[in-house]
């Protein structure tokens, strides 16, 4: 479970080469795409904004294209889309209730007065990328045109002519057999348009998220990302329920991860209203280390400072975004009610999440890496990824604490100074103020 064996002493240029090949050999399955290599980030409307169509009582926070508009100025304008958050993503509740004569569909007129493909020009002009919802069945989850088994051809050409790069289909209204058939076919579907469409699926939701139902490998052929189960709600018992059944069923889901082919727990609420400060931390730390897509779903015109300096911290979006992409496992379960999670990261790095579940006061935890299976006498330069501070020299036989808060985490990224019997050549690149980066 620890660190990755030392390759032995390499250049940068070397190192690098060998992760880029490792990155482009790995996804070949996933939908022969070539995308989504690491987790999507971006924004998504709809658990903040969900399905609210009433435009003239509330013109601000309904679906309309104002909102996407506005939504794109704050990622190209406040730093969002520097840091890799690039996907901005309609959700249900844009189309018109009927299609049009030809069976198309087509954006509600009042509300998208411009039409989609206008949208993702402006979206594209800003640097980001456009995604759309879409449901296999009679009608979406909100109660707009579906998509069945007759139209899926029909509307992945159309969303492609509009631009759309990423396309979440749903599964409201259809069964088991029409879904088995029809994920499928809109992979095939999306390829042959030509355009690169990043397609996430909630086929696995639909049908208990687990084997035998789910077959992981099939999925992992079909779709750059699914949705395995529940929607995400406003709070913090929502999360942990989350998060519960993603560690209970880690053996399933953690080999079937990986570039171009993502487990899906849903997207982040930090920045609304259930999550407190420590939880909204412990929610960023949790999806980064789970390897998730990281798509924010709040208000990005209204967002407090403290909310976007979780989601902006660089060094835990390069975990996430870590070119191996081996998603992250729970790897202790105290009676303490600490939790702790390791993630592999490239260059013989990790990534460790201290998590406390009490609701008492904050909770000094001791261990050891060699307690966490880390390799026998190597050492680790440490660097704390909320409060940069760092640590050097720590041994994996040497005791330390950490002091975690109440529905809280430390998050460490450790890389390795020393691995047994190896010498290993750092690469570094110094950046004032905020310790060390890895060069990837």
């Amino acid at each position: 479970l620890g660190a990755p064996a030392a390759v032995g002493t390499m250049g940068a240029a070397v190192l690098s080469g060998l992760v880029l090949t490792l990155t482009l050999t790995l996804p070949a399955l996933a939908l022969e795409n070539g995308l989504a290599l690491t987790p999507p980030m971006g924004w998504l409307a709809w658990e903040r904004f969900r399905c609210n169509v009433d435009c003239r009582a509330d013109p601000r926070n309904c679906i309309s294209e104002m909102l996407f508009f506005e939504m794109a100025d704050r990622l190209a304008e406040d730093g969002w889309r520097e840091l890799g958050y690039k996907y901005i993503n309609i959700d249900d509740c844009w189309s018109a209730k009927q299609r049009d004569a030809a069976g198309r569909l087509v954006p509600d007129p009042e509300r998208f007065p411009r039409g989609i493909k206008v949208l993702a020009d402006y979206v594209h002009a800003r640097g980001l990328k456009l995604g759309i919802y879409g449901d296999l069945g009679t009608l979406t989850c909100g109660g707009y045109p579906g998509t069945t088994l007759d139209r899926v051809k029909q509307d992945a050409q159309t969303f492609a002519e509009w631009g759309v790069d990423m396309l979440k289909l749903d599964g409201c209204y259809s069964s088991g057999e029409e879904q088995a058939e029809g994920y499928p076919e809109m992979a095939r579907a999306l390829n042959a348009t030509g355009r690169p469409i990043v397609y996430s699926c909630s086929w696995p939701a639909y049908e208990g998220g687990l084997p035998p139902k789910v077959n992981y490998t099939i999925l992992a052929e079909v779709c750059n990302l699914w949705r395995n189960y529940d929607d995400i709600q406003d709070s913090w018992d929502s999360v942990l329920s989350i998060l519960d059944w993603f560690s209970a069923n880690q053996d399933v889901l953690q080999p079937a991860a990986g570039p171009g082919h993502w487990n899906d727990p849903d997207m982040l609420i930090i920045g609304n209203f259930g999550l407190s400060y420590e939880q909204s931390r412990s929610q960023m730390a949790l999806w980064t280390v789970m390897a998730a897509p990281l798509l924010m779903s709040t208000d990005l015109r209204t967002i407090s400072p403290s909310a976007k300096e979780i989601l902006q911290n660089r060094l835990m979006i390069q975990i996430n975004q870590d070119p191996l992409g081996i998603q992250g496992r729970r790897i202790v379960k105290e009676k303490s009610h600490i939790e702790v999670f390791l993630r592999p990261l490239s260059q013989a790095a990790s990534a460790l999440v201290f998590f406390s579940r009490r609701t008492d006061m904050p909770f000094l935890y001791t261990t050891s890496l060699a307690k966490l299976h880390f390799p026998e006498d190597a050492v680790y330069e440490v660097q704390d990824v909320y409060s940069g501070k760092i640590i050097s020299g720590l041994k994996t036989g040497d005791s330390f604490s950490v002091v975690i808060n109440p529905s809280g985490v430390v998050m460490w990224y450790l890389y390795p100074v020393a691995l047994p019997a190896q010498p290993w050549h750092i690469v570094r690149q110094e950046a004032p103020g905020e310790g060390f980066y890895p060069v990837l």
